[in-house]
């Protein structure tokens, strides 16, 4: 039996995390040109956040700047309930992370915590409320922006590699439990990406690793993403696309 494909409302909200940062702002700025409605959410930064929003309305389209810190479950869970009151949320995009290097041996137990509750458990505090809203649209995006550190690992990061990793097993489960529903969830991979915050020395060190021979740009990701959010990718569930100039090949 051929079941018809969910499209994408007319209007339909984006809520981009981590949306103030370099590869944030490059999503927001790809999603609003596919015509979707922005919500730009930044930890602290919030003035970078209202500068991207403000950007995308000077261009015709519709945004707006959120704060709230995904490490704190109560001011996460009332800012996702005011934000699913004002309509459906139908594409979440979990761009925010952060690491906090070191050893495992050496690794403090804050250390861990931290990033497994911005990288991991954010993740469950801004997918969950919006996932009743997604079933009734008969419509849903969720992307999870993991790292190549997930395929691979990395020296001194075993908490943000773990904590990538988690996502994906994350949006596995969510595919088979709503994939039914016109939802689909997919997981990002990216290698070293041109943030302007990497070191000269880590880029040296790094590019003999990368058969392309360079470092991404947050464009190629971006366009990744807007792709992944389109209807004629609604078959596409439940993957790990890596986009590392075949940094992890094999993997």
């Amino acid at each position: 039996m051929k079941r018809r494909t969910a499209k994408r409302p007319e209007h339909c909200r984006a809520l981009v995390t981590g949306g103030s940062g370099d590869l944030g702002q490059a999503i927001c700025r790809r999603l609003a040109g596919e015509g979707l409605e922005l919500i730009v959410h930044a930890a602290s930064r919030l003035e970078r956040a209202e500068q991207t929003a403000e950007a995308i309305r000077a261009e015709g389209g519709r945004a707006q700047a959120v704060q709230f810190d995904l490490a704190d479950a109560e001011a996460t869970a009332a800012a996702m309930t005011a934000l699913t009151a004002e309509a459906p949320i139908g594409i979440v995009v979990h761009n925010a992370g952060l690491h906090q290097d070191a050893p495992m041996a050496g690794m403090s137990e804050d250390a861990w915590r931290r990033v497994m509750a911005v990288n991991l458990d954010g993740f469950f505090r801004v997918v969950q409320p919006t996932l009743l809203g997604m079933s009734r649209l008969r419509f849903g995006r969720v992307i999870a922006i993991s790292s190549v550190a997930a395929r691979l690992g990395n020296r001194g990061q075993a908490n943000y590699a773990a904590a990538k990793a988690g996502l994906h097993g994350a949006i596995l489960s969510l595919s088979r439990e709503m994939a039914g529903r016109g939802l689909s969830f997919n997981t990002i991979a990216p290698g070293l990406i041109d943030t302007g915050m990497i070191e000269a020395e880590q880029i040296e060190a790094t590019l003999p690793l990368i058969p392309a021979g360079r470092i991404g740009q947050p464009d190629e990701v971006a366009a990744l993403v807007a792709f992944l959010c389109r209807d004629e990718a609604a078959y596409i569930n439940a993957q790990m696309i890596g986009i590392d100039g075949g940094m992890a090949a094999g993997h």
